[in-house]
């Protein structure tokens, strides 16, 4: 006989589908863009990992670039393991890539033999999992265009592990797109927005995805923190790990957001509060301040330092003064973020600091005609490329 979900009534879902959709999230300006589409096919959003990595040609794990289209990164990673015979424990990748996009990622496969199948990993996919992935398409009424190719291959002696690549490249096409007639009257004036975001850079949100469909996530989290159980169940230690990080990670994404959205009502995001954690541009770094000087400033103003919100866990002790003010304000008006902020600290999690600004790289743009419009930008890993396209579209329709 199967538990039922344990209720928490006093927090409806509707509250919680408040609080995780990112229209409701603040912006810096109005965007002069009122609608838009975007992945109205896979070609509409691609994605490129740069991978800064001399490979040896020697060892025993066979490194792959793959671009693929209408795929994510885990099925690719277990059609490799099927097609080289191996354990999935033994393919390694740096980052998860969406489904709906025409994405190149690396691959490694740890191979001790070097012997590979006689059949390439193209053949392999297309005469068997692609079969299969359209099939599964068809019964639950998904169109998607599929297709694998890999691109480069190389030995070598390390396996790729999580976060091996600190960059991705974008290109996302808008089409369909309607100006908000009360901020741009041209596409000029959309290109005047964008040339600001080169410079100033984007609030750092995470993206919707991160909460699940209505925010279903930060449900489940509240659920494993306050009845120990996950969809009524109580999780296996070992098999549920990956959806135990994934429910804390969506938790602190939540109250990190949350804190954002107020400094950008307020309108400092980019600017230093006094007891500010600061990170250092590019890096893990951070440190912390007790007042801000001259120098700080022009540091903020350079893109050198970024203000920092909390990743939620123990030991907030690096923020001070007003800054920390902010950060416990909005934590205390909010019954749901009190919540999980208490089920991280009981989970012993320690507080991480992340950039509250995100700094746009080679931003560029091109019209294909007035109502497309074609982007060009990288991303740190972590980011969303949705937090660009909110500071130009209200109402992003897929």
């Amino acid at each position: 006989m199967t538990s039922s979900k344990p209720t928490l009534p006093d927090i409806t879902s509707e509250q919680i589908a408040q609080l995780t959709d990112s229209q409701n999230l603040a912006q810096p300006y109005p965007a002069p863009i009122s609608k838009a589409n975007f992945k109205g096919s896979s070609s509409d959003f691609q994605v490129d990992e740069l991978l800064e990595l001399a490979l040896s040609g020697e060892g025993e794990h066979l490194w792959l670039l793959i671009k693929k289209t209408g795929m994510n990164t885990n099925f690719v990673a277990e059609q490799l393991a099927k097609w080289a015979k191996i354990p999935s424990r033994d393919v390694g990748y740096s980052g998860l890539k969406d489904r709906q996009a025409v994405t190149t990622q690396w691959f490694s496969l740890r191979i001790p033999k070097g012997q590979l199948p006689q059949t390439t990993f193209e053949d392999f996919i297309n005469a068997s999992a692609l079969k299969s992935n359209a099939d599964a398409n068809k019964h639950s009424g998904t169109k998607a265009q599929e297709s694998v190719e890999v691109l480069q291959q190389a030995w070598h002696s390390k396996k790729l592990n999580r976060g091996t690549h600190k960059t991705n490249r974008f290109a996302i096409r808008l089409t369909d797109i309607q100006l908000n007639s009360l901020v741009a009257q041209t596409t000029s004036q959309v290109d005047e927005v964008l040339t600001h975001i080169a410079k100033a850079g984007v609030p750092n949100y995470f993206g919707e995805q991160r909460f699940g469909r209505q925010g279903n996530n930060i449900a489940t989290a509240l659920e494993w923190f306050e009845h120990g159980t996950i969809h009524g169940r109580n999780p296996h230690p070992k098999k549920s790990r990956d959806l135990q990080s994934l429910l804390l990670s969506s938790a602190r994404s939540a109250i990190f957001n949350q804190i954002v959205s107020a400094r950008v009502e307020q309108g400092n995001w980019d600017t230093g509060l006094a007891g500010e954690v600061f990170n250092l541009n590019g890096s893990g770094s951070v440190f912390g301040t007790e007042a801000m000087d001259e120098e700080l400033q022009q540091r903020l103003i350079s893109g050198d330092i970024h203000p920092t919100a909390p990743l939620w866990g123990l030991k907030n002790d690096k923020v001070v003064g007003e800054a920390k003010a902010l950060e416990d304000k909005i934590i205390a008006q909010n019954p749901i973020l009190q919540r999980l902020a208490q089920g991280l600290e009981n989970k012993d999690l320690k507080t991480m600091r992340r950039a509250v600004r995100l700094p746009v790289d080679d931003l560029q743009w091109s019209w294909i005609d007035e109502q497309t419009l074609l982007l060009k930008f990288s991303l740190p890993t972590g980011t969303f490329a949705t937090s660009v396209l909110a500071n130009l579209v209200a109402d992003l329709t897929q």
